[in-house]
């Protein structure tokens, strides 16, 4: 039994092309949204299972690239063609060679699929539900079948999501709600990325299904609202040598807290930290532990007022360090698994 569950339908096998010593420097790696979150976890002390779809040749070639990591992989094995991509980075850029999202899920797969999920998840008890390679790999309503079995039998539900696949797992009920500003602004469920705009959202995400939220903000700090209130988390700044997967690794650090029994509260500063260090390195959900101790006592973060009628949030308590939390306002109860919203 694992910390943690991963539900990652299908992952991607990467193909890097770097320059080194003036010749052509190949990595090839697993990928995708839940297998950097895996990755992650980790590297944090956390022990992974991900359950994903392992389509054809390049399913192969995932499961030995991911159990060599120490994932622990819940496949569904099926023939077909999988998610992949090329990627040239020797011009100090990304440019995309070759990419695609591989096949939809048939029904018999998916249903496989479904029932490897509730079973891992109910056992490990927590579960991170990330999103496919490819809007059309599965149907939107899985998530909220899942997010909402996986409660009812007592797990904890963590999802990271964005569009219809967001709003499906909010109607199922879930524990945490990570989304990025920029999704936020993409789906239309803000005007801007204003901090009054985004806090506005972030209510309606909580009354409409998210015990917690948390929107990433770029280079801003990132906020949480809970039934307690609204936090500003602000992390170290610095220098930026990839920014893809610097969301995945907060929602891994988020996991990662809360395996360790940790509040919601408490673990995003871990959360914050990860995603810091994860911007200086080209490997996505990457990063040393001791590093991330490090920068986690550099996380601050304050208690804001979110007056709704305002249309803003004003500091109610200075920059405090993650041993100040305690200081803050407690969470509330949780509620129980399965309960309706």
């Amino acid at each position: 039994m694992s910390d943690v569950t991963i539900f990652a339908p299908s992952p991607t096998l990467t193909v890097t092309v770097e320059e080194h010593d003036a010749q052509p420097d190949v990595h090839v790696h697993a990928g995708g949204q839940g297998v950097w979150q895996a990755r992650m976890l980790l590297r944090l002390g956390a022990s992974v299972t991900v359950c994903c779809s392992l389509t054809g040749e390049i399913g192969r070639m995932l499961r030995h690239l991911l159990e060599d990591e120490g994932v622990t992989v819940a496949g569904v094995e099926r023939p077909g063609k999988g998610s992949a991509y090329v990627h040239d980075r020797r011009g100090g850029e990304r440019q995309i060679i070759a990419e695609t999202g591989g096949e939809p899920l048939a029904r018999h797969d998916l249903d496989e699929l479904y029932g490897v999920t509730l079973r891992e998840g109910l056992a490990s008890g927590l579960s991170i539900l990330s999103g496919p390679a490819g809007d059309e790999a599965l149907p939107a309503n899985t998530y909220r079948r899942l997010a909402a079995d996986l409660r009812a039998g007592g797990a904890k539900v963590v999802v990271d999501l964005a569009g219809a696949r967001l709003d499906a797992a909010l109607e199922g009920g879930v524990d945490v709600l990570k989304v990025s500003g920029d999704e936020l602004v993409h789906d239309g469920r803000v005007a801007d990325d204003s901090p009054a705009a985004i806090i506005a959202a972030m209510r309606r995400l909580h009354d409409g299904g998210a015990g917690a939220v948390i929107v990433s903000r770029s280079s801003e700090p990132a906020l949480l609202l809970d039934a307690a209130g609204l936090l500003e988390v602000n992390a170290p700044r610095l220098e930026v040598a990839d920014t893809r997967g610097a969301g995945d690794s907060l929602t891994a650090g988020v996991a990662a807290g809360i395996a360790r029994g940790e509040s919601v509260r408490e673990a995003i500063v871990t959360g914050a930290a990860a995603a810091a260090l994860n911007v200086t390195r080209h490997g996505l959900g990457t990063g040393d532990p001791e590093t991330i101790a490090a920068l986690r006592a550099a996380v601050t973060v304050r208690e804001l007022v979110d007056d709704a009628e305002a249309g803003m949030a004003q500091p109610v308590t200075g920059h405090v360090s993650p041993d100040g939390l305690a200081a803050l306002a407690e969470p509330a109860a949780p509620e129980q698994p399965g309960a309706q919203r």
